[in-house]
C-alpha cells in the first residue's frame, strides 16, 4: 500500500474510496507552503470564487472536474470552519458586534415597480427597504460633498478650520461625474437643483435653489379637489403608510382614451414614491378598471393590502396631506448677520457690538431694505411687530419668490453688562444659516466659537476697501460635516465680488441653498422623520373608515369594469409615459467606444447609478448618497453609440459620458436607444476610418467647432458617406471639447488614419446642434451682427442704401439661393420652433408637456434701435403735412417716399403674424409654423433694414400715424413682396380657421360615436339576460 511513498499513489486506477479516516489522510497530497496572510484586504482583479491554490490563497481558478479522492474528503473540508473573511477586520462596525455595511453591488438594482414614470428625483430614489441613518444611505458625506478643499478642513485669513466643520474658501466646484465638473451656464440647471423630472424645469437667474424638493407640490396639482381615493394602514415591516390613487383619462394622439393611475405612497421615510404608471404598461390580463388591490399589487408589491383602509371623506384628510407633503416646501427663510469689528472674533465680542459702523451699513444697504417692525404686515421672522420689544427696525427682502427676514446683531436689544446678550443670541443662535461680517482686520472666524445646536452653515463675509467706490468682498463657507455641498461655487480666493446686484443675488442664493441643504443634516433629519411619523399615525388611526382595499370601489365605470382589453396593446407602450423611466448602468464620463473594446473591464469601472429618462430630463443619481451625478435636457441630447452592454451618450456641445448595463445582452440598451427616440431629436452616429489618398490629404474641410464644410469629390471620405453639414463628435478616440480646436487640427494632420465618431446632418441638410448652442448663439445674434452702422449723407437721386439692398434681396429671395456658412437664420427659426411646439421626433403622446416659450422672442423683436435725426436733414413736422427734407426743392428721392408706403403695412404684418403665433399654439402644423416662421424673419429683417436707413418705427408697432406717399412704387418694387406677403398671411389664416372648423367636427363625431358605442353595449347587456331565460343578474 505503501510501495508509491506517502502521499504519492500509484499512476493508473485510482484508489477505492474508503470509510477509514486514517488512510484518507495517507492519501492526501502533501500541503502547500503557507503563505503570509494580513488582515488587509486583497484587491482582486476578479469578483470569481475564492479558492486554494498553491501561489496565491486568494487567486481565482477556474473549476476543474473533482477527482474521486476530492470527492471523498468534500465533507471533511467542509466540517471545517470557515475563514474570517478580512472584510470583518477591516470595518469598524464588525469589530463592535454592529452589522457590517454591505458591499455595494456593481449595478444598482432597478426600483420597483417597472416601468413606472416617476415625477421626480426624490421618487426615483425612494426605497422600500430603507437603511438606517448611517448605513449607506444619507451619510455625512452624501449629497454633493465637494470633493476637493470641501472635504478637507482648512484655513484662511477669513475663516479657521475647526472640527467637525468643513470649509470652503473658493474654487471647489461642483462634484458630477468622475470628479469635479465647472458649474453649469444657463439654461443647464446644477445637480443640486435637479428636482422635477416630468415637467419642465427651466433656470430662469444666474444663480438656481439647490436641495428644494419641488415634487412636493405633486398632490396639491393632481390630486386636490379632484377625484381620488386615500389608503391609511399601519404595515408590518414599513410602518405607517398614506397611499394616494387617481385614474386619468386623457384623449391620445390616435384619437383613443388612453388610461394612466397616478399614485403617491407615503412612508416614515422622508422619499415619498410620486408618479403614473400606464395602463398599457400593466400586465396584459389584468382588466380595464381595474381595483385598487389589483393596481396596488403590481405598483408596490412590498406593500401588505390586508393592513389598508379607505380613508374618511372628511375634508381634513387632504389638507393633512397637503401638510404632510408641502411641510419640506416654505418660501419664508429667516436668516442671522453677526458683526464682526476690526481685532475681533469672538462670539461675545461680535454680540456686544451695540452700534453698526459705516462698512456694516453699506453692507446692510446692498443686502436689503430696512423696515419698521411695527406694523409690518409680511413674513416677520418671530419678531415682535407690535410692542418693539426686539427692536424697532430690521432688514428685509425678497429673492426668487422668497421672503427673508434677517435677524441683525446690532438691530437687535442691547442688554448692557450683559456679556451673553441672550436677547440677541435668542434670535440669532436659532437660525440655520448665519452671515458673519468682518471688517478690514478682524481676526479669522472660527466656527467653534459660536455655542448653539442649531447654527449649521456660517458665510463669512469680509469686505475691502469699504466705503470707497472700489468696495469689493471676499466670502468663505464653513459648514458642518453632515451638511451636504451647496452652491453658487466660489471663485478661487472667494472672491473679490464687486459691491452691485450680481453679489447680492449671489448671496441671498448661497443662503437660501445653505438653509435648504442643512436640512439633510441628520438632526433636522430626525426632527422632519418624526413629525412625517406623527401624521402618518394620525391618519392610520383616526381618519379610516371599515372598507378594505378589497371592497374599495373600482377606477372607471361600472360597465367598462369586467371589460377585457379589446386590442393588444401596441409594441413599446411603456416607454410612452412624460415622467421617468429608471435603469441600473455604471457611468463614466468620456466616450470609451462601443464597439467592444471595453467589453471585458472590470465592475469597478464606472460609478454605480440610476439612470432615469423623461420627457424633459435625463440624470444620473448616486443611490447610495441620494445626488445627482449629471443632468442634461433630453433636447440637448445629439447622439448615441451603443452595443449590446454600453452606451456612449454625446449631449451639449458634444461632451460624453459612458453608461454599461446589465442583465441580457442588447435588452437595456435597446431599451434605452427606444426612449431616447421618443423624447429627443438625436440619432444614432457613425463610426467612420478615413485613410489619406496618395497626396496625405483626407479629403475634407472642418471648421473650429466640428462641423463638416466642404467634402471633396471622389475621395475616401465621401465614398464612406461623410457629407457636408456632418459634425465631428470624436476624433482618435477623443471627443473634441476634451481635445480642443488645436488638438484635433493637430490629429486630423498627422494621424495615418483619421478614426472619427460622425454626427450625420438632419433631414433637410442642416448640422444638428443642441439647445443650448442654439440658446447660446441666438444671446450671441445681436453681438455677432455688430452696431449699426451709422448713416451717412444720402445721395441726391438714391432710392436705397447698398447694405438695404442686399438685405433685401437676400430675405425677400424666393429661396433660389441657399444661405451662406456663416447665417444663423435657419437656425434661429427652429430655435423658435423647438420653443413653440413640440417635434415630430420627439413627439411621445398627449402625455408628454409642451415645452413653454420660456426665452427672448429672436424672430419678432427689432434689435437694433432708430438713430437720432441728424441737425439739418429734417424740419419739423408743420400743419401742411409731414416733415420734407431739407432745401425744400424735389429732387426726386424716392427711398423715404418708399420706406413710408410700406412701413405701416409691414408693421401691420409684423403684429398680425404675432397674434396668429400666439394664439395658434401647439395646434399648427410644422410646415404652417415653417411659413410663419420665415415670414416673421423677413418683416423683422425690412424692419431693422429701415431703422438703419433712419425711418423712425413706432414702439407699439402702431402704423397709424405713419405718413404714406402719394408716388406710386414702381412695378416689382418692395411694395409688390410686402402685398405678397399679406396674401401669404390671409392665406395662412384661412387655413388655420378651415383647421381648426375641422378639427371641432371630427371631435363631435368621435364623441357622438362613442356615446352610440356604450348606449349599444349597455342595451346588449340589459337583453343577454332575457335571450338565455335567466333572472336579471347583477350587473355591478
Amino acid at each position: 500500500m505503501l510501495a508509491g511513498g506517502i502521499g504519492s499513489p500509484r499512476r493508473g486506477t485510482a484508489p477505492a474510496p474508503t470509510d477509514d479516516l486514517f488512510a484518507r489522510k495517507l492519501r492526501q497530497p502533501a500541503r502547500p507552503p503557507l503563505t503570509s496572510h494580513t488582515f488587509e484586504p486583497r484587491p482582486s482583479p476578479t469578483r470569481g470564487p475564492l479558492l486554494r491554490s498553491g501561489s496565491d490563497a486568494g487567486e481565482a481558478r477556474p473549476a476543474t472536474p473533482a477527482s474521486p479522492r476530492a470527492r471523498a474528503h468534500s465533507h471533511e473540508e467542509a466540517s471545517r470552519p470557515a475563514a474570517v473573511p478580512t472584510g470583518l477586520f477591516a470595518d469598524p462596525l464588525a469589530l463592535l458586534g454592529l452589522p457590517a455595511e454591505e458591499p455595494e453591488p456593481a449595478f444598482p438594482p432597478v426600483p420597483e415597480p417597472r416601468w413606472f414614470a416617476h415625477y421626480d428625483v426624490q421618487s426615483l430614489l425612494f426605497d422600500w427597504a430603507p437603511r438606517p441613518r448611517g448605513t449607506g444611505g444619507h451619510t455625512e458625506a452624501s449629497s454633493g460633498t465637494l470633493a476637493s478643499a470641501g472635504d478637507r478642513t482648512a484655513s484662511s485669513d477669513l475663516l479657521l478650520e475647526a472640527p467637525g466643520f468643513v470649509s470652503e474658501l473658493g474654487g471647489e466646484g461642483e462634484l458630477g461625474l468622475g470628479g469635479l465638473v465647472s458649474p453649469p451656464v444657463p439654461p443647464a440647471l446644477p445637480n443640486a437643483a435637479v428636482s422635477v423630472l416630468e415637467e419642465p424645469q427651466n433656470r430662469t437667474s444666474a444663480y438656481s435653489l439647490e436641495h428644494a424638493d419641488l415634487g412636493a407640490g405633486y398632490y396639491r396639482k393632481y390630486f386636490y379637489n379632484k377625484e381620488h381615493q386615500n389608503f391609511f394602514g399601519m404595515d408590518e415591516g414599513l410602518g405607517p403608510v398614506a397611499v394616494s390613487l387617481r385614474r386619468e383619462e386623457k384623449e391620445g394622439s390616435g384619437g383613443g382614451t388612453q388610461h394612466s393611475y397616478r399614485i403617491i405612497v407615503r412612508t416614515t421615510q422622508l422619499r415619498t414614491l410620486r408618479g403614473t404608471i400606464s395602463e398599457e404598461a400593466l400586465p396584459p390580463g389584468l382588466p380595464r378598471g381595474l381595483s385598487p388591490r389589483k393596481l396596488l399589487e403590481h405598483v408596490a408589491p412590498r406593500l401588505s393590502p390586508t393592513c389598508l383602509r379607505l380613508g374618511s371623506a372628511s375634508p381634513k384628510v387632504p389638507r393633512t396631506l397637503l401638510t404632510l407633503d408641502e411641510q419640506v416646501l416654505s418660501f419664508q427663510r429667516k436668516v442671522g448677520i453677526l458683526y464682526c469689528r476690526a481685532g475681533q472674533g469672538s462670539e461675545e465680542e461680535m454680540y456686544n457690538n451695540q452700534e453698526a459702523g459705516p462698512a456694516f451699513m453699506q453692507f446692510l444697504t446692498l443686502l436689503g431694505d430696512v423696515v419698521r417692525l411695527k406694523g409690518f404686515e409680511s413674513y416677520r421672522a418671530q419678531l415682535d411687530i407690535k410692542t418693539d420689544s426686539t427692536g424697532t427696525h430690521s432688514l428685509y427682502t425678497t429673492y426668487q419668490d422668497h421672503e427673508i427676514m434677517f435677524h441683525v446683531s446690532t438691530m437687535l436689544p442691547y442688554t448692557p453688562n450683559n456679556q451673553q446678550q441672550l436677547l440677541r443670541k435668542r434670535h440669532i443662535g436659532n437660525n440655520i444659516v448665519t452671515v458673519v461680517f468682518q471688517e478690514p482686520g478682524s481676526k479669522p472666524f472660527c466656527p467653534t466659537t459660536i455655542r448653539s445646536h442649531f447654527q449649521h452653515v456660517f458665510l463669512v463675509v469680509r469686505a475691502q476697501a469699504p466705503c470707497t467706490p472700489h468696495t469689493s468682498y471676499r466670502v468663505a463657507v464653513s459648514r458642518t460635516q453632515d451638511t451636504p455641498a451647496f452652491g453658487p461655487a466660489l471663485p478661487p480666493g472667494g472672491g473679490p465680488f464687486a459691491a452691485n446686484a450680481d453679489f447680492r443675488a449671489f448671496l441671498l442664493a448661497k443662503a437660501l441653498n445653505g438653509e435648504q441643504a442643512a436640512g439633510h443634516a441628520r438632526q433636522f433629519h430626525a426632527m422632519a422623520t418624526r413629525t412625517r411619523q406623527q401624521y402618518l399615525e394620525d391618519l392610520a388611526t383616526n381618519e379610516v373608515t371599515t372598507t378594505s382595499l378589497d371592497s374599495a370601489t373600482r377606477f372607471g365605470l361600472p360597465s367598462l369594469g369586467g371589460r377585457r382589453r379589446a386590442s393588444p396593446r401596441s409594441p413599446g407602450a411603456e416607454l410612452q409615459a412624460a415622467g421617468a423611466l429608471v435603469w441600473g448602468v455604471r457611468a463614466a464620463p468620456g466616450a470609451r467606444g462601443a464597439a467592444g473594446a471595453q467589453a471585458g473591464s472590470p465592475d469597478g469601472d464606472g460609478v454605480p447609478c440610476l439612470l432615469g429618462i423623461s420627457a424633459e430630463a435625463l440624470v444620473l443619481v448616486a443611490p447610495r448618497d441620494g445626488r445627482v451625478v449629471f443632468n442634461c435636457a433630453c433636447r440637448d441630447v445629439l447622439a448615441w453609440t451603443f452595443s449590446e452592454q454600453q452606451l456612449d451618450l454625446y449631449h451639449g456641445r458634444g461632451e460624453a459620458i459612458t453608461l454599461r448595463f446589465d442583465g441580457p445582452p442588447g435588452q437595456a440598451v435597446g431599451e434605452v436607444v427606444a426612449r431616447l427616440q421618443l423624447v429627443s431629436r438625436g440619432c444614432e452616429t457613425r463610426e467612420l476610418v478615413l485613410p489619406r489618398d496618395g497626396q496625405g490629404r483626407l479629403g475634407f474641410e472642418v471648421d473650429a467647432e466640428g462641423f463638416i464644410t466642404h467634402v471633396e469629390r471622389f475621395t475616401f471620405a465621401e465614398t464612406t458617406g461623410l457629407r457636408a453639414g456632418a459634425r465631428l463628435l470624436r476624433v482618435c478616440g477623443q471627443t473634441l471639447p476634451t481635445l480642443g480646436p488645436e488638438d484635433t487640427a493637430r490629429l486630423l494632420r498627422t494621424a495615418f488614419k483619421a478614426c472619427v465618431t460622425v454626427l450625420p446632418p438632419d433631414e433637410s441638410g442642416r448640422p444638428r446642434r443642441s439647445f443650448s448652442e442654439l440658446y447660446r448663439l441666438s444671446l450671441q445674434e445681436p453681438s455677432r451682427r455688430g452696431a449699426p452702422e451709422p448713416v451717412q449723407e444720402e445721395a441726391p437721386g438714391s432710392a436705397l442704401m447698398p447694405i438695404t439692398k442686399q438685405l433685401l434681396s437676400m430675405c425677400l429671395n424666393d429661396g433660389s439661393s441657399p444661405p451662406g456658412p456663416g447665417d444663423l437664420a435657419e437656425e434661429r427659426t427652429e430655435f423658435l420652433r423647438s420653443q413653440s411646439s413640440p417635434s415630430p421626433c420627439s413627439s411621445l403622446s398627449d402625455e408628454a408637456p409642451v415645452l413653454p416659450n420660456t426665452t427672448p422672442d429672436l424672430l419678432l423683436a427689432t434689435t437694433s434701435k432708430p438713430p437720432a435725426p441728424s441737425a439739418g436733414r429734417e424740419t419739423p413736422p408743420t400743419q401742411d403735412g409731414p416733415a420734407r427734407p431739407s432745401g425744400g426743392e424735389d429732387r426726386g428721392d424716392a427711398a423715404p417716399e418708399l420706406r413710408a408706403s410700406f412701413l405701416p403695412r409691414t408693421l401691420s404684418l409684423r403684429n398680425s403674424i404675432s397674434k396668429i403665433m400666439s394664439e395658434a399654439g401647439s395646434e399648427t402644423l410644422e410646415d404652417e409654423w415653417q411659413s410663419i416662421s420665415e415670414i416673421a424673419s423677413t418683416c423683422n429683417t425690412i424692419l431693422e433694414s429701415l431703422s438703419r436707413e433712419g425711418q423712425p418705427i413706432p414702439d407699439g408697432g402702431d402704423a397709424k400715424g405713419t405718413a404714406k406717399s402719394d408716388a406710386e412704387p414702381e412695378p416689382g418694387s418692395l411694395s409688390e413682396k410686402v402685398s405678397h406677403l399679406e396674401s401669404m398671411l390671409k392665406k395662412l389664416q384661412e387655413d388655420l380657421q378651415k383647421e381648426k372648423a375641422d378639427r371641432a367636427a371630427l371631435e363631435e363625431e368621435v364623441r357622438n360615436l362613442r356615446l352610440q358605442a356604450r348606449s349599444e353595449a349597455a342595451a346588449r347587456l340589459l337583453l343577454a339576460p332575457r335571450q338565455l331565460g335567466s333572472p336579471a343578474a347583477d350587473l355591478t
